[in-house]
């Protein structure tokens, strides 16, 4: 029972709203403050991140902060937030708004390289906003007569959270030092009449007040969205910002959009299927190996690039590049040297099969559940165990802190 529990709550955790990322905008004291204050973070904490080196601490990280034959660590803070009650969007919208990204190693006096813009993502969805915010906040700072952005933007490695007598600092000292670096630049991103283009991929679902095809569009297929490419609900007077080529006679529309102006589009209900299998070809494209896996039942090459790249990492799970959706844990990865990505199981209810007989040969295929892609197949061991043969072009990997 004891193991059941574990593993159930494992189970929750993984399929939990909490998101971490980690900014770094000039000293850390009034960053930590201003986070811990946002509704929807349920922590904000000092530290140190995106140096060179292992155990810093704040002396050492100051006597390497005017040194640029080491990548010294910055002032961060690690934010972990609820993404159900505050996005991914409005965090970058209010780091960016926080600090002048423009200065490079330094915020107002405060001189070295351990004060730098930084944003440290923790998966890929992470990444795609950082920059498609960024590209929408250098137009605005470009208008307001600043220069370019100097932040840097990058996977996170390592977080070291920082001495205990930085945490809460200006709770401790409510007069301590906190100056304002803000540029006084703003986004109207949120504004009650329209809202901009994020500057890459995102797809916009336009509903309407009292439509009943919305709300069934909006409990089967929206409301579960887990992907990596940003999807928006919006009015249709609120797009004067895009350029949308089809016009919109009913609702719901789905519009797929790229650097704000329309890819394709989609009119009415569609079902999950059908959904995820239109998000493939925006984001996959329909000549790429990942989309001829995922929608004709195709196979990567032994010992692929992509194969190799997540033969490296450790700690985490893979998930559906469509869907977003958890499918397989590093815990029950092995290496059969066949040149596939093997697991002995998938997470619970993250798959389905179906017999395949193709080729002349009698196998059984891996679904993804949700998005309906073709994974691989998985196959019976001597020992009695299954190898679950994956094919890694169709999977993305997100790290996990465990």
């Amino acid at each position: 029972m004891r193991y059941i529990f574990i593993l159930l709550i494992s189970t929750l955790t993984l399929f939990a709203k909490e998101q971490t990322i980690i900014l770094g905008a000039g000293c850390f004291w009034g960053v930590e403050k201003f986070y811990e204050n946002l509704s929807g973070v349920k922590s904000a904490t000092s530290g140190y991140a995106g140096g060179e080196y292992d155990k810093p601490t704040y002396h050492v990280v100051l006597s390497h902060r005017l040194n640029s034959k080491v990548k010294n660590h910055a002032e961060v803070v690690k934010v972990v937030y609820d993404d159900s009650k505050i996005s991914t969007t409005k965090i970058l919208k209010e780091f960016w708004q926080l600090h002048n990204p423009t200065q490079n190693n330094k915020q107002g006096n405060d001189i070295g390289n351990n004060y730098r813009s930084v944003i440290l993502y923790t998966d890929n969805r992470q990444k795609e906003l950082a920059y498609s915010t960024k590209k929408v906040y250098q137009k605005l700072l470009k208008n307001a007569g600043y220069g370019e952005i100097k932040t840097q933007i990058e996977p996170l490695k390592k977080f070291y959270k920082a001495e205990e007598y930085h945490q809460d600092y200006l709770k401790k000292h409510p007069r301590g030092y906190c100056p304002n670096h803000a540029t006084g630049v703003k986004f109207n991103s949120y504004s009650k009449t329209y809202i901009e283009p994020l500057g890459s991929k995102e797809i916009i679902v336009i509903d309407a007040d009292n439509c009943p095809f919305c709300k069934k569009y909006k409990d089967d297929v929206i409301d579960s969205y887990r992907g990596t490419i940003p999807l928006r609900v919006a009015k249709e007077s609120e797009l004067k910002d895009f350029n949308i080529n089809s016009k919109i006679v009913g609702t719901p529309t789905t519009i797929f959009i790229d650097n704000g102006s329309e890819v394709a589009s989609i009119r009415g209900y569609i079902d999950i299927k059908t959904f995820y299998k239109r998000v493939g070809e925006f984001k996959l494209g329909t000549k790429s190996k990942a989309f001829k896996i995922a929608f004709n039942q195709d196979t990567e090459s032994r010992f692929c690039k992509k194969y190799k790249i997540f033969q490296n990492v450790t700690n985490g799970v893979f998930i559906d590049k469509v869907s977003g959706e958890p499918l397989f844990d590093t815990k029950d990865r092995f290496n059969s040297k066949s040149g596939w990505l093997s697991f002995y199981k998938a997470i619970d209810g993250a798959v389905e099969f179906k017999e395949d007989n193709s080729y002349g040969m009698h196998r059984v295929e891996v679904i993804a559940k949700k998005s309906g892609i073709h994974l691989g197949h998985v196959f019976n061991r001597a020992d009695g165990k299954k190898r679950f043969c994956i094919n890694a072009n169709i999977l993305e990997f997100k790290p996990i802190n465990r």
